[in-house]
């Protein structure tokens, strides 16, 4: 029972980190390579494609959705996605995608000419399932050396951990004042029932073996 109980927790805060961690925006320094818009048919994977741009047809089952090609300060290339979030999950009311396309496009660069920028996201990169990181915003920096501090996120994480806490607190607090008791009342009653119980046997027991003796 404890393996089980264990097997929840861990379960349960893996769920909520993966969400954490998909949808609180990341922070990359890249080498914008080029730009380019697709045609894209959302399949299986259409979980990880947000809306379609706010004011244009999102009953079509394909669209066009735009795309950053990019280099990291490693060398490894990653590609991201550009799409308005507008009123939805995740809460980032995106509505510039044109506007960031034409940012992302201005601060292409060779490798020989390098011109670093902060790239702001969030989701996940799998080439397996086709599916890419939403950008939500860029802007230049002198190096890829520039030291991010993710200010948002530690504003939220400090928060939903102070709303667990709370949570937490308020229930072994309930449990301590309005469960335990009734939970030691029900085990003495049933304590006590067990030794009636256990009374009434034994006297009847002693009262077949009267009979058995005659």
């Amino acid at each position: 029972m404890v393996y089980v109980k264990w097997v929840f927790i861990l379960l349960f805060w893996g769920i909520v980190g993966a969400f954490l961690h998909y949808t609180l925006p990341q922070h990359d320094i890249v080498r914008v390579t080029d730009t380019y818009e697709k045609r894209v048919d959302p399949g299986e994977n259409r979980w990880f494609w947000a809306q379609a741009d706010i004011g244009t047809d999102g009953t079509m089952a394909n669209r066009d959705v735009f795309f950053i090609q990019t280099r990291r300060a490693g060398d490894d290339v990653m590609v991201y996605r550009n799409e308005d979030t507008g009123w939805g999950w995740p809460p980032y009311f995106k509505f510039d995608t044109s506007n960031l396309q034409a940012e992302a496009a201005d601060l292409r660069s060779t490798a020989a000419a390098p011109q670093w920028a902060v790239l702001t996201h969030y989701g996940w990169r799998n080439e397996f399932f086709t599916i890419f990181p939403n950008a939500v915003g860029i802007r230049p920096v002198a190096s890829p050396d520039v030291r991010i501090i993710p200010w948002v996120n530690i504003i939220i994480l400090t928060l939903l951990a102070a709303v667990f806490w709370a949570i937490w607190a308020r229930w072994r607090r309930f449990r301590r004042n309005r469960v335990n008791p009734v939970l030691a009342d029900m085990n003495q009653g049933l304590e006590a029932a067990g030794d009636r119980f256990a009374e009434r046997r034994g006297r009847f027991g002693r009262w077949i073996d009267s009979w058995k003796s005659k």
